[in-house]
Formats: structure tokens, sequence, C-alpha cells
């Protein structure tokens, strides 16, 4: 794998924190050219920093906002005449949330739709005319193992979760025929900020940390996983702890499944 991303231009949504620092880290180490985009561009600035002391060959910082789909195509067009194609597009930006169905007001609804399955689909289809001009790319977007099956208190991250899937899986089917690659990546729990900054029922952030979240998987492993997902081609790939078994329990054993869900401790 060491040589396998050397020069490659890599661009990295939700950089600034989480999932998106440690990837965008691995990809510095082993060489790559990067774009690493969030909103808060200090934060940015400062993983852009640690890239570089991580051996990036080079870093190009460019804020962005999944939830300002009308700025997308503009930045799109911005990027590529600067770095002139794009090798890997890791979409990783997004929001949780915790809060019941019954009480989450439309816009938490709305707004997890825009920023986790509008905003990222509008940065693919921005980037994709570029792909195909090249005739090379790879798609990779960080979804959840709720990509794959709903729990309590996550449903519109969820739903936007299973949108991801829907579009992503059509659109490796109608890229078949081409070099572009399309890739899923399921993780479980995460150690990460997520559940601080996941919206509660009235769009407020939750500003406390998952009990859950704070068990899971260092960011960092993670990372070094979704390369190996990366480099070997993967479609579809599902980390974390005893969570993923529920991929498999909710294929084969669905009613088995329902009860244990509605038991499970999700936060």
């Amino acid at each position: 794998m060491a040589s396998f991303f050397k020069n490659k231009r890599v661009w990295v949504t939700g950089a600034s924190s989480g999932i998106g620092e440690a990837l965008s880290l691995a990809f510095a180490e082993h060489g790559a050219h990067l774009i690493i985009s969030a909103r808060n561009e200090k934060e940015l600035n400062r993983v852009a920093a640690e890239c570089a002391k991580s051996g990036a060959a080079s870093i190009m910082v460019e804020p962005l906002d999944l939830a300002q789909h009308d700025a997308i195509p503009s930045i799109v067009e911005k990027v590529v005449r600067q770095v002139g194609k794009v090798d890997i597009l890791i979409n990783n930006g997004g929001i949780s949330q915790r809060s019941l169905a019954k009480d989450t007001t439309f816009d938490v609804d709305k707004k997890i739709m825009d920023i986790n399955y509008f905003g990222t689909i509008m940065l693919t289809k921005a980037l994709l005319p570029n792909m195909l001009t090249h005739q090379l790319g790879h798609i990779v977007t960080i979804t959840s193992l709720t990509g794959k099956f709903g729990s309590p208190m996550r449903s519109s991250y969820a739903a936007s979760k299973h949108a991801l899937h829907g579009f992503f899986d059509s659109l490796r089917a109608e890229l078949a025929d081409t070099p572009i690659k399309v890739t899923l990546i399921c993780p479980g729990f995460v150690r990460t900020n997520v559940s601080i900054n996941a919206l509660t029922a009235d769009g407020s952030k939750q500003n406390k940390m998952d009990e859950a979240t704070d068990k899971g998987m260092a960011p960092e492993v993670l990372a070094g996983k979704v390369l190996r997902a990366i480099e070997r081609g993967k479609e579809e790939a599902y980390f974390g702890g005893k969570e993923v078994l529920g991929v498999y329990v909710k294929r084969f054993f669905p009613a088995y499944f329902s009860r244990l869900i509605k038991r499970a401790k999700v936060m």
C-alpha cells in the first residue's frame, strides 16, 4: 500500500476532525496530493499543517458547506482548475442525530438529508464529468452501518445513509463499463465528536459524548482499514465491533433482529 496512493489526488470532505482528519493524515503518510474540505477553515488549516508534517505531496484547503448546494459546482470547478483531475473522492462530510422520530421537527429531518444525502450527491455529480473525461477515478462514500439497518434515535440519519446506498449502488452499476470505481464504507461506532455534534429533536446539538461512541474504534484504526479497502477495490465494507453482526442478523433473521434492535444500547 506504501506506493499505491503516492501522488494520487485525493479530495476528502469533512476533513476538519474525526474520520475525515484521520483519513487525510493517512493519505498524507502515503504521499498523496490532498484537497481537504469542511466548513471550519481554521480547523482545516490545522489539519493541513499536520498533513504537511506527515508527508503529503501537496495540500489544498478548500472550505465547503455541503448544505449550500448551489455553491458546490463552482467549488468543484475551482478545484479541478487547480489540480487537473481527482483520482479519489472521499465523501465523508455529514451530521448525525439523537432524537425520537415523533419528536423530531421536519426542519431537522430536512437538514440531515440536505447535508448527508443531497450535498454528497451534488458534489459527486459535479465532479463526475471530470472523472469520465479522464477515464479514471474512485468515489468512496463513508456511510454507516445504519445505512444497512435502522436503529432508535437515528430515523433521519439512517434514512440519509440508506439513500446514499441506493444512489451509489445505482451509480456503480451505471459506471460498470468505465474504469471509475464506487466504494461504500460502513463504520459502526467510531470514537469521534459525531455524537457531541449530533442534532436533537429541535435542531440543537446534543453536546455530549455517547457511551457507545466513546468506546468505539479509534478513527486512526478505521482510516487504515478504509485505505486497504480502497486499494483492494472493495464495493462495500463494514467496520466496527459486534454491531457489524447486525448487518447479517438483519439479512438472515429479520424478526430476531427487530427484537434485538429495540433493546440495543445505541447511545
